[in-house]
């Protein structure tokens, strides 16, 4: 036992010490007085919103010391659920999904953490974060005390419970704050459900830091503080509506919408800013606590993007999350950044750190495309149905999906796609029919067949599944109900789903190719860096880069540029790959020195 003993010792060491360095000390963080303390002394907290989904991991750090240089002593971010659980029960937390690393980032950077893990969260992303086979079940309600739907939300909370728990102030980590739910009676008043959420938040282990709803100071859930949200110049009728409701306090906008979201089709955002600066001086020299949303949008990567209804309409979002923060999608100060840093200075009597420096982004010569591959000859097995069947029926995601099957003629009448989600291209024998666009309420397409025997495909794109009001409940995409040509339901589908995962292991050739078809280049680069790839030249599709799928192209505007990160480059040799529902050859892209947000806008 003697010789042993000094061996066990070792080894608690080996394990208990990393522990030891990750949690750092223990503090308190409670409301008294009316206020925020941090072990015991007043705490005011200066927040703003980054998502770390939103951010390339190698340039986490950046964002969180450009944070902390604009005087911030707080960061906050959600959790994206369909991130991290892609499928039932099987969970992803590494690389850019590594959260635990972005919280212990934050806390070595003398950041605190607000924390939101929803499980609904919003945040202009597809489906508001809830993982896409949530609807395969028809039955099943998000937002609702569903048996199903709270089970699913039991075990992905329970999960993270062991990923983030240990990062709460009590345990030693930096998370002061953690939202429940988001926003709940924007969407609906049922005290059950919240009352559920709240227990499988205190069941999944997050006791350790105080508990918020952001919705109001009318009604608070016993155990749970209130906040509030609003937009430039309500900051004083917000915050004395909460003094007239809950006198006690403390006083903490969770979000205060410092700028705002563009969708396909409309303007970019551009708000106010010196409301804004007043709103802040007024904010701290009151002694409130405040999170701006967001401090650093970045972007929704790939098909993230969600997408606004009211119930009758349908917007979806851009690529770009810029929302015309301090910081901009690229991570650099703008003039707002420093108009907000010296505010804060000025309000708290602080000097923060000097602004990093950040290397200027790249410009990159024209980019021909010679390679192409036509969707046509790379359709995957079809699933036989008589009846359409949605993406999440076929327990697909994102990307696009095709209906095909053969009409008898001759016939003449209105082809209607019974609730289209979200944009679709018609082809008669492989020639384009038309194409009909949820956006713009279009589901109805005339057609006159005078051939007895014609091949009707129908591909169909989900443009981001909506993130907010009760349309999310049934949001599923692809054509989610039936098909009728002059008053007939057509029956009888081979569907495709392209979820179009590895582009770049398609076959390739130098032959023309036209319609909707991918389009890869091999090009150089001197030193990696930031650049903004100018899609100009394309109508409708997306761009990979090295694997990494950057985003959405549409020739409506706003946006007309999409931001590639430096890491994501590599010095010498890259790939890009365009998929263009309409291209062409000889079409190509360029890398700018700055991102094009606001062009023209088509209808």
């Amino acid at each position: 036992m003697t010789k042993r003993l000094p061996l066990l010792l070792l080894l608690l060491v080996v394990i208990l010490l990393p522990q030891q360095i990750a949690f750092g000390e223990v503090h308190t963080f409670k409301v008294e007085n009316g206020q925020f303390t941090l072990d015991g002394k007043p705490f005011q907290v200066i927040s703003g919103e980054m998502h770390y989904v939103r951010i390339p991991r190698a340039y986490w750090r950046a964002r969180l010391k450009m944070a902390k240089a604009m005087g911030l002593n707080t960061i906050s971010t959600y959790v994206f659920w369909n991130e991290h659980e892609p499928r039932p029960g099987e969970y992803d937390f590494s690389g850019n999904n590594d959260v635990a690393e972005f919280i212990r980032e934050a806390q070595e950077e003398g950041l605190y953490v607000i924390l939101r893990p929803g499980p609904y969260v919003c945040a202009e992303w597809e489906f508001g974060a809830f993982p896409s086979w949530l609807l395969k079940d028809h039955s099943l309600l998000v937002r609702s005390t569903d048996p199903k739907f709270l089970a699913a939300s039991r075990s992905w909370l329970t999960r993270l419970g062991q990923e983030l728990a240990p990062l709460q102030i009590a345990n030693g980590g930096p998370i002061i704050l953690i939202q429940v739910e988001n926003e709940y009676r924007l969407f609906a008043t049922d005290p059950a459900y919240m009352q559920q959420i709240h227990r499988i938040f205190v069941d999944a282990g997050f006791t350790a830091a105080l508990l918020y709803t952001a919705d109001g100071p009318e009604k608070v859930l016993p155990g749970l503080l209130p906040a509030v949200n609003f937009a430039p110049g309500q900051s004083r009728v917000a915050f004395a509506t909460c003094k007239r409701l809950r006198p006690q306090g403390p006083f903490f906008s969770a979000e205060y919408w410092d700028g705002w979201f563009d969708h396909w089709g409309g303007a970019h955002a551009n708000r106010d800013v010196q409301t804004q600066v007043a709103d802040l001086d007024w904010t701290l020299r009151q002694g409130y606590s405040i999170n701006l949303y967001m401090f650093h949008g970045g972007t929704s990567f790939g098909w993230m993007n969600g997408a606004n209804s009211n119930g009758r309409n349908y917007v979806p979002d851009v690529t770009s999350y810029d929302y015309d923060s301090p910081l901009d999608e690229s991570g650099r100060p703008t003039a707002k950044y420093f108009l907000f840093r010296d505010t804060i200075a000025s309000a708290t009597g602080t000097t923060p750190p000097a602004v990093p420096q950040i290397a200027p982004p790249i410009t990159i010569p024209w980019i021909t495309l010679p390679a192409s591959s036509s969707l046509w000859d790379n359709l995957p097995a079809p699933v036989h149905s008589d009846e359409p069947l949605s993406m999440e029926d076929l327990d697909q995601s994102y990307g696009y999906i095709l209906y095909r099957t053969n009409l008898t003629g001759p016939v003449k009448g209105d082809l209607v796609l019974d609730q289209l989600h979200d944009y679709a291209q018609v082809y008669l024998d492989g020639k384009l029919a038309g194409t009909l666009d949820r956006r713009l309420h279009q589901n109805t397409l005339p057609l006159n067949i005078t051939e007895q025997n014609v091949r009707l495909d129908i591909l169909v794109e989900n443009t981001g599944r909506i993130n907010f009001s009760k349309a999310l409940q049934t949001d599923r995409k692809g054509i989610t109900k039936q098909v009728t040509l002059n008053g007939t339901q057509i029956a009888g589908w081979n569907i495709y789903p392209l979820p179009m995962l590895a582009p770049n292991k398609l076959s390739y050739s130098s032959a023309a190719c036209y319609g909707p078809c991918f389009y890869r280049a091999a090009f150089n680069v001197e030193k990696a860096a930031d650049t903004f790839l100018d899609t100009s030249a394309f109508t409708k599709g997306e761009v990979w880069i090295n694997g990494h799928a950057l985003g959405r192209v549409w020739n409506v505007g706003p946006q007309k540029t999409l931001y590639l990160p430096g890491p994501w480059l590599k010095s010498g040799e890259n790939e890009v790959i365009v998929f263009d529902l309409e291209s062409a050859p000889g079409r190509s892209l360029q890398g700018l020195d700055h991102p094009v947000l606001d062009a023209a806008i088509t209808k």
